[in-house]
């Protein structure tokens, strides 16, 4: 894979915020980079990534798998992370995971056919008291989430324009 002038100039935008020695530290700002302009982030990105930063590839695949904020594969328009950690467990998460799988017939960690939904578990997303949570395309957190507030959420991303 080949960056562009254009990302390769926002990378470095990112690089010059950090001494010339420690350049390794804007790879999750790289990261995010990549995944804004193709929408998951690939081996081959990694790599690139790599090379542009002075690091050795397996460094930028632990980060990439180490937060799930970045998508290793495509995913839907609208990406949906249910928190199952313990206290959201205690407080019906597992259950708002499944409803949300049953009603767009996908199993966790899937995506609708039509491409518009993915569905993971996710890890604490730290709003524990208002479990159980949900995270809407990695920035939107959305707090007690019963059936019926995940029918209601459904239905209106559904009905957002392409």
């Amino acid at each position: 894979m080949t960056l562009s002038l254009a990302t390769k100039a926002r990378f470095d935008r990112e690089v010059a915020k950090y001494p010339t020695d420690q350049k390794q530290s804007a790879v999750m700002a790289c990261l995010a980079i990549v995944q804004q302009e193709q929408g998951h982030v690939s081996a081959e990105a990694e790599k690139a990534i790599a090379e542009h930063l002075g690091m050795a590839p397996i460094a930028v695949h632990e980060v990439t798998t180490f937060y799930n904020m970045y998508n290793q594969q495509p995913v839907g328009r609208f990406k949906l992370n249910v928190c199952t950690n313990l206290p959201c467990q205690l407080r019906d998460g597992e259950t708002a995971l499944q409803h949300v799988c049953k009603k767009l017939g996908v199993e966790p960690y899937g995506s609708t056919a039509d491409g518009v939904f993915t569905v993971q578990p996710s890890e604490c997303l730290g709003a524990c008291a208002d479990a159980p949570v949900m995270l809407l395309n990695d920035r939107q957190m959305l707090s007690y989430m019963t059936a019926q507030r995940l029918d209601e959420l459904l239905a209106l991303l559904e009905a957002q324009p392409k």
